[in-house]
């Protein structure tokens, strides 16, 4: 990487830290298999004056999700999941599968399988003011999040089997919506593996590639290295943000009862820069097979149809990308709204953490922060631009 394209990142970082678009950064890049440059700049707390390090701790949210689909892809190479299954065989409260049409909530035609939870066109949605499936779906989300540090948490299994009971935003797989349905991938995995979903993550992800900080949860002796959360006012201050979101607690310091598949997980760069890796690696990391060097291909791959991603198109700033087992895989790099590779693959998380594979490079992008409502800002596609001008293509 020439000096000047590490300057201009470090220069884009500086720029939004000090026009107040986040607090502090952490950045990695790989290249075949080894670091090119790596920058950290602000703050991990503000009112301390702690300085964003390399182990610091940050809550990934959405960035949950690509975990959970590998969780999922280990179960089915192992041939304990399959993927064509109702899921309604697996969680008992999706049996009764209902979806609105035209404001009239009515019995469901199709069954929802777990390629459907994969590839978030199962009709379920984070919740919405429009529609009476958004509206019921929110409100439950709201009733989980109070329920946060009270003896009625709900768990995993619970949030699952009751989101099964609320109505679809529209037949399984007939459109595409993104939602819960990461969240149910959870419960599903639970469920087929009988583990607890973080247990099954460590025992089978998180110890074997060595992710020693990755979890649902921080302890006690850790909980120093945790970022602290912060939002932009109207007039362009900075504050703290202590709120859950999404039934998520932002404190993290207990075990949650609900492990939520798609937002959960706190993780460092390092350990995410693993998890990574071992997918560009084809399933392997540190002399450890992971992943089926054809389970890998099949998890980052996919794409919708094309009556599906005609309602992924709808996504701002994910132009030329198609949705695939809980990620985004760029099929028309022509139509991107900066430079991208055919073929790349990632996804981010609502408080600003990012990550990029680039499989034709052998390149892969991972930046982590704590600001809210970031999701891929103006900032990581300025740093994309910046990196991909200096990336021969693979």
């Amino acid at each position: 990487m020439k000096e000047i394209t590490k300057q201009r990142i470090k220069n884009t970082i500086a720029e939004a830290i000090a026009d107040g678009t986040t607090a502090g950064v952490n950045l990695l890049v790989l290249k075949d298999g080894a670091e090119i440059f790596y920058d950290e700049q602000g703050y991990a707390d503000i009112e301390q004056e702690m300085p964003v390090k390399r182990n610091t701790i940050f809550r990934l949210y959405s960035m949950t999700k690509p975990v959970t689909a590998a969780a999922a892809m280990l179960l089915m190479e192992r041939g304990k999941l399959d993927l064509a299954q109702p899921v309604a065989e697996i969680l008992p409260g999706f049996r009764h599968l209902t979806v609105e049409k035209d404001g009239k909530i009515e019995p469901a035609k199709t069954q929802m399988n777990v390629l459907h939870l994969l590839n978030m066109t199962s009709g379920l949605t984070y919740g919405d003011n429009e529609t009476v499936a958004g509206r019921q779906t929110g409100a439950y989300i709201e009733e989980c999040t109070q329920r946060l540090f009270t003896d009625r948490e709900v768990t995993t299994m619970e949030f699952a089997n009751h989101v099964g009971t609320l109505p679809l935003a529209f037949e399984p797989d007939s459109s595409w919506r993104y939602g819960l349905s990461a969240d149910v991938l959870g419960a599903v995995i639970e469920q087929i593996s009988g583990m607890r979903f973080g247990d099954f993550l460590k025992e089978n992800l998180f110890e074997p590639l060595q992710m020693r900080d990755t979890d649902f949860w921080v302890p006690a002796e850790k909980q120093a290295r945790l970022a602290s959360v912060y939002e932009t006012l109207e007039d362009g201050t900075m504050r703290l943000y202590t709120d859950s979101h999404l039934a998520v607690p932002n404190r993290k310091d207990k075990r949650p009862a609900y492990e939520a598949g798609g937002a959960g997980l706190v993780s460092t760069i390092d350990d995410y820069a693993r998890f990574a890796q071992m997918l560009l690696n084809g399933g392997r990391l540190g002399g450890r097979q992971i992943l089926a060097p054809q389970t890998v291909h099949y998890l980052t791959t996919g794409k919708l149809t094309d009556a599906q991603q005609a309602a992924h198109r709808s996504w701002v700033g994910l132009e030329g990308f198609t949705y695939s087992h809980l990620m985004r895989i760029m099929e028309y790099p022509q139509m991107a709204s900066g430079l991208a590779r055919e073929g790349e693959y990632g996804w981010d998380g609502w408080l600003g953490c990012y990550f990029a594979n680039f499989p034709k490079e052998n390149m892969c992008l991972l930046l982590m922060q704590q600001k809210k409502d970031a999701g891929t800002i103006t900032m990581t596609r300025k740093i994309r631009n910046i990196l991909l001008a200096d990336t021969e293509i693979g």
